[in-house]
């Protein structure tokens, strides 16, 4: 991989290559066997975390946060990979929105969205 492409962008490839191959002993094999309710179970723990880790009452500790951020991430990728959804699509969706009032955007989602 080169140095233009970013990691998450390399962490996503390596997940798929995990996905079309199973290596034995690999952490996303068994995620990705686990099923969605594994995955989807990974993500809302992770999420947990970095919300308590970020939190009012927590040390404030921008070491742990950054962790417990990039546990969210990658669990998410993995899910999103699971689902046959590139990680390049997440990338143009969030560019769709990119000069977008966070406010306008949602207004403009169908009622069953928002």
């Amino acid at each position: 991989m080169n140095d233009s492409t970013s990691v998450l962008q390399q962490l996503a490839t390596v997940i798929e290559s995990r996905k079309r191959l199973r290596p034995a002993g690999s952490y996303t094999v068994e995620l990705l066997t686990g099923g969605h309710s594994l995955m989807s179970a990974k993500v809302i723990e992770e999420a947990y975390e970095l919300v308590a880790a970020a939190g009012e009452d927590a040390d404030g500790n921008p070491g742990q946060i950054a962790h417990e951020a990039a546990d969210l991430v990658y669990h998410v990728l993995v899910l999103l990979t699971n689902a046959d959804v590139p990680w390049a699509d997440v990338e143009r969706e969030l560019q769709t929105r990119f000069g977008i009032s966070g406010l306008e955007e949602r207004s403009q989602r169908p009622k069953s969205e928002t």
